[in-house]
């Protein structure tokens, strides 16, 4: 199934590649089989295709699809944040995550999951749900393991799936970016929402609409997305230090033994022209990774080398852009090129609106917004999306696009947590064509135009059709909603205004809580990554 954002193809890059990527010994990570797969200081794969599916829609599609056609001797292997079982993948019934998965078990395909075993449903988080999906899979002759091989207060919250196919290798593909396998995550562009909904904070309603990207990804880069699932499962570490947790394991007959993974096939073949490089973090936790024994900070890494390349127009979407540190990064891009643009697309609202929940949110995006729009008065624009009907569209998609030649699709978001403290990982790309084709896809549903985007290849008209946009959308707010609703689905970010006492409160729980540093010691103190 080829979705209708799929003919995105290359076209060479202006800069080389080397100026773009890191090299093996930049990502600083000498112990993970990553890189030793690629000849000298080369970090990245050539010859293949890469598609954006916008929207949990096209991606739950394709990959239902995908798995449906796998059978006995295929390999199919999964990691998560969160996963609910009774997810459909498509409108119709027995196409849930857990059967559909499960059902692929029972025909003979090897089936292995890596799901993060999650904190209490009492805090908002999936413990429940991922324990059920593991079962279910566990159940037809699969391996779902539930991890929780992370730092304290941590995550695993890379989300990919990788098909290999022993006898038909041209359908091998790996997806990658940040839709989880759960409720909430199906929506499309009308962004009426999941049917099968997840609790969010009450501006988003009965059924919150969503927006994010997951990459398709065909060729030799299959093989990197492979070996980072095969680092983890070869972890001859207990998943959980936790005493209570081995026993609740045996009592519960949870997390089988993991017997090891087949050989890993041959890369794919060749599927097109996109040059592909993965950047991932883990923190330095007890006991290390043997992949990544002082943690790796690819990430971020990864970005600050792109951003330093950029010339006219950085593009983001992203769930937070939190951090001191990010903020610098963006700031000191600005601040060096008076020509360079920024525009962040952000969640109008928290996903959470809780006393003590929503502020932290708000503190910690307030103040790197405020550093940016400093450092580069009339140059940085940070807006929020709605629905066609009016409702604030939660934006989880974690996308960077700079200067239309590199862009970056992952887990990963723009805060310190996503930079060195959970697990993440991200597909940059470098090709001008595929860029481009990306920003422009995005930029259309948001300015709801429907194949005139011809003026937008220039970064400085996107720049001012997106400030034209909104402020004709606020406008229309503003003068009581008179007249038809303009075009477009953007609204300006509005500066926070809490309190000071609720600032001072609110800023020790966002370092000690919502944004942890877990790079190691020496590497903090020289505030580096």
């Amino acid at each position: 199934m080829r979705p209708s954002n799929a003919g995105i193809t290359g076209r060479g890059s202006t800069l080389p590649t080397t100026q773009w990527f890191l090299t093996s010994s930049e990502r600083g990570n000498p112990s993970t089989r990553l890189d030793a797969r690629h000849h000298g200081d080369v970090a990245w794969t050539e010859g293949n295709l890469v598609r954006p599916l916008i929207h949990g829609v096209a991606y739950f599609a394709e990959l239902h699809d995908r798995v449906s056609q796998m059978r006995d001797g295929d390999l199919l292997m999964f990691v998560d944040w969160r996963g609910d079982p009774d997810e459909r993948l498509t409108g119709s019934p027995d196409t849930e995550v857990g059967k559909v998965f499960a059902a692929a078990a029972r025909r003979g395909v090897d089936v292995r999951g890596l799901v993060w075993r999650s904190h209490w449903d009492r805090l908002a988080f999936s413990a429940a749900e991922n324990r059920r999906l593991g079962d279910e899979i566990n159940d037809a002759g699969g391996q779902c393991l539930l991890d929780m091989r992370v730092r304290t207060g941590g995550s695993h919250h890379q989300k990919f799936v990788v098909l290999r196919h022993g006898s038909r290798p041209d359908l091998d593909i790996a997806f990658l970016g940040g839709i989880d396998l759960c409720h909430g995550r199906r929506d499309d562009a009308s962004h009426a929402g999941d049917p099968q909904p997840q609790a969010m904070a009450a501006v988003y309603g009965p059924r919150p609409p969503w927006h994010d990207v997951q990459l398709a990804i065909e060729g030799p880069a299959v093989g990197d997305v492979e070996t980072v699932f095969r680092e983890r499962w070869d972890d001859a570490q207990s998943l959980s230090r936790s005493p209570l947790r081995w026993l609740a394991d045996r009592l519960r007959h949870d997390n089988p033994s993991d017997s090891p993974l087949p050989q890993q096939s041959p890369d794919p073949e060749p599927a097109g022209t996109h040059t592909v490089q993965l950047l991932r973090t883990y923190p330095r936790r007890a006991g290390g990774y043997p992949f990544a024994p002082r943690g790796e900070r690819s990430v971020a890494r990864g970005y600050t080398k792109a951003v330093r390349q950029a010339c006219q127009l950085i593009y983001i979407e992203d769930q937070y852009l939190w951090s001191p540190a990010v903020a610098t990064m963006f700031t000191e891009a600005l601040t060096g090129n008076p020509q360079l643009r920024l525009i962040a697309v952000l969640p109008l609202f928290p996903d959470q609106d809780g006393r003590l929940s929503k502020p932290p949110n708000l503190v910690a995006r307030d103040r790197a917004i405020a550093s940016l729009r400093k450092a580069a008065p009339g140059r940085v624009a940070f807006y929020g999306l709605e629905s066609p009907e009016g409702v604030p569209v939660y934006v989880h998609a974690k996308v960077c696009i700079i200067d239309d030649q590199w862009a970056s699709v992952g887990s990963d978001n723009f805060n310190r947590r996503s930079w060195t403290h959970d697990s993440e990982v991200t597909a940059a790309v470098c090709d001008p064509g595929y860029a481009q084709a990306l920003r422009l896809t995005l930029a259309g549903e948001h300015l709801d135009r429907a194949g005139q985007m011809k003026d937008l290849s220039d970064p400085a008209r996107t720049f001012t059709a997106f400030a034209d946009s909104a402020a004709l959308l606020q406008g229309w707010y503003e003068g009581g909603r008179r007249g038809s609703r303009p075009p477009g689905r953007l609204r300006p970010v509005i500066d926070g205004t809490e309190k000071p006492f609720t600032r001072a409160w609110a800023s020790v729980l966002y370092h000690l809580v919502y944004d942890p540093d877990g790079r190691p010691l020496k590497v903090r103190m020289r505030r580096s990554f």
